[in-house]
């Protein structure tokens, strides 16, 4: 396999790298069709996608399903002939992924490939600072950004904003438990829509609005308050941030919300060097509102435990992402010995069903280093990546396009299972300041628990 991906593969995970390209691509696959309306115009070309492009872990056929929606698509167009919109051909290619049975394909429309192309890009957008997370009961405050309008207004990590502009926020509980966000490749996250209210893509509509938002918080330890949050210009992405925890104040806590922009592990390795340099006993890396990024990044992240090869394979062909000491390897990397680690000392993952593609690949390599994962099992989109092709309404289609192995050869697991089972208790989080997760964390450490034997070492040149 090439050490080096090729360029298209290289934007596994990440969204359309060339956005100029994009608006070509959009303009000549806008043009009408003969017979067609808005709505199978958008379904032909994601379908078509799929259709070559697919090589994910699903066992579903795909031209028959394709065939069996198509036929769908036609009886839900009919009243409007023509004149069909986008929006009904969205509604029936979720309802076709939903039967593929891979979280990882699926359609975004042009708001959701926006948000995306404003993280990896790194553009300057209006923002308060806060990044929310729809939990039932309102938007739970995954991160602040330091200095932003959010915390000069007093914003922490999980405050709940319970109502946003007079309406009540968040989302209903998923049948079957747990706080689920879309993942950066996946699809729908099992929440009951209620259009009453105001969840976390809302929000930052919102945001983007750069108008003031009226929110009421909910802290531990606090009465509810309303708070005025203003929306200044800042860059779009969340940097891994470091605090400071336990007993002593001596366990360094990294949280990291995404994988997406381009340099996330170079940010991530200056806050371990960081975390070194004041006398960390001990490292905690929170994921559990990651919902993934780009491989490289995460694979490159990941080697500050040890030297770090993630295979994959195409329809035709593969290619290897490497790590070592935190940054991405290259071929001058390959005689490094293959203990080479930047953090020896205990540490710990915080995971939970956020945790999605990138953030669990981030996962099992801390785990193969001896790292404990604590929390609960993960969305399960760990064992292969996507690309994401433009559509002609301005979104784009997300495709399963590698199925991903150790470099022994071995299938890489769906999920993450934790080594220390410890859910976040969302009650306790938002009224009572108990980070049930953490605290697991910080106990299986102290009683130098660690994780999974660490496997034996392998060479960066390794077949």
């Amino acid at each position: 396999m090439p050490f080096n991906p090729s360029p298209r593969r290289q934007a596994l995970l990440n969204p359309i790298r060339n956005w100029r390209t994009l608006t070509a691509a959009l303009l000549c696959a806008a043009l009408p069709l003969a017979a067609a309306s808005p709505a199978t115009d958008l379904y032909r070309e994601a379908t078509r996608h799929v259709l070559r492009d697919y090589y994910g872990w699903s066992t579903a056929d795909l031209k028959g399903l394709t065939e069996q929606y198509g036929r769908t698509l036609d009886d839900r167009c009919a009243p409007a002939g023509d004149a069909c919109p986008f929006e009904t051909g969205r509604e029936v290619l979720t309802e076709l992924f939903a039967q593929v049975g891979d979280a990882h394909t699926s359609v975004r429309d042009p708001e959701s490939a926006l948000r995306l192309r404003e993280v990896q890009e790194n553009l300057a957008v209006p923002r308060t600072g806060a990044r929310v997370v729809s939990v039932p009961g309102g938007l739970l405050v995954a991160s602040v950004m330091p200095g932003s309008p959010a915390e000069q207004a007093g914003l922490r990590p999980f405050d709940l904003l319970t109502r946003v502009n007079g309406r009540p926020a968040g989302k209903n509980p998923a049948p079957a438990g747990g706080v689920r966000e879309p993942a950066m490749g996946g699809g729908g996250d099992g929440t009951l829509l209620d259009s009453n209210l105001l969840d976390s893509r809302e929000f930052t509509r919102l945001e983007r609005a750069a108008q003031p938002i009226q929110v009421e918080v909910t802290a531990p330890g606090r009465a509810p308050r309303p708070v005025t949050l203003a929306s200044a210009t800042l860059r779009a992405r969340d940097e891994p941030t470091l605090n400071w925890v336990g007993p002593d104040s001596r366990t360094a806590l990294i949280s990291v919300t995404s994988f997406l922009p381009s340099d996330t592990a170079e940010q991530f390795l200056a806050r371990v060097q960081e975390a070194r340099r004041g006398g960390a006993r001990a490292l905690l890396v929170d994921l559990r509102f990651n919902g993934g990024g780009s491989l490289t990044q995460c694979v490159a992240a990941a080697s500050i435990f040890g030297p770090t090869q993630y295979r994959s394979r195409y329809r035709t062909g593969g290619a290897m992402y490497a790590g070592i000491e935190g940054r991405p390897a290259g071929p001058q990397d390959r005689q490094q010995p293959p203990d080479t680690a930047v953090w020896r000392g205990p540490a710990a993952v915080l995971v939970g069903p956020n945790t999605a593609s990138c953030s669990e690949v981030f996962t099992y390599y801390a785990q193969r280093a001896g790292v404990l994962a604590v929390g609960e099992v993960t969305r399960g989109v760990g064992n292969s990546g996507v690309t994401f092709d433009p559509l002609p309404d301005g979104g784009v289609v997300s495709v399963t396009v590698l199925r991903a192995f150790w470099p022994d050869g071995t299938p890489l697991p769906a999920h993450v299972t934790p080594d220390v089972p410890a859910p976040t208790d969302l009650n306790a989080l938002t009224t009572q300041g108990q980070d049930t997760c953490l605290n697991a964390a910080l106990v299986a450490l102290a009683a130098g628990q660690v994780g999974r034997p660490p496997a034996q070492p392998g060479s960066l040149n390794q077949p």
